[in-house]
């Protein structure tokens, strides 16, 4: 779970958190991110706007807390029996999150806004939601390679691009993906 700045009061109750992390999901997908307000957030779930604006200060910050609880679970998968079936799973989860998932287009209009919003900005760098994933996934294909930027990069990269870019998910070739990634892992002969 996302850390909010403490604001004293009374503990979090786990239902209304719960509430308000479900509400800003479906808002998203019914009426984007621009229409997305803290009002509407607090009516969706059924608490107060006092509740809403006591745990988290802005609709970025609810929407970030959403996004990386749903992306953990998401994009947490199962080990394979070989390297490529592990990156290709992985893929095929990425691209599912991104392009299908009410989390994963949370995590799209939020890079979007910090394209041109500096709070948002900082708060999306707090914690590297797709990164942490690749990494996980990279340590079991090779436990002896660090899981370094460039390798995360290299594997989120393609797949985060065409489904930003607006191109169909159903024409990513993620087993082609995977193949050419695991490719470029091999040493390169003298």
């Amino acid at each position: 779970m996302i850390q909010v700045k403490g604001r004293g009061g009374r503990p979090r109750s786990e239902q209304a958190r719960d509430a308000v992390l479900h509400a800003v999901d479906d808002l998203l997908v019914e009426v984007g991110y621009a229409a997305l307000t803290m009002k509407g957030i607090a009516e969706r779930a059924g608490v107060g706007r006092q509740t809403v604006y006591r745990w988290w200060s802005t609709k970025a910050e609810i929407l970030f807390e959403a996004c990386v609880d749903d992306a953990e679970e998401e994009l947490a998968v199962a080990p394979s029996r070989t390297p490529l079936a592990e990156i290709t799973t992985y893929l095929d989860a990425l691209v599912g999150f991104l392009a299908h998932s009410a989390a994963g287009a949370g995590y799209r209009a939020l890079i979007a806004a910090a394209q041109h919003d500096p709070a948002v900005k900082e708060l999306i760098a707090t914690k590297d939601v797709l990164g942490a994933s690749a990494s996980a996934v990279l340590r079991r294909v090779d436990p002896d390679r660090p899981a370094d930027d460039q390798a995360i990069d290299r594997l989120i990269g393609p797949a985060f691009f065409w489904i930003m870019s607006g191109r169909d998910p159903a024409r990513l070739d993620t087993h082609e993906l995977a193949r050419s990634f695991l490719r470029g892992l091999e040493p390169e002969e003298s």
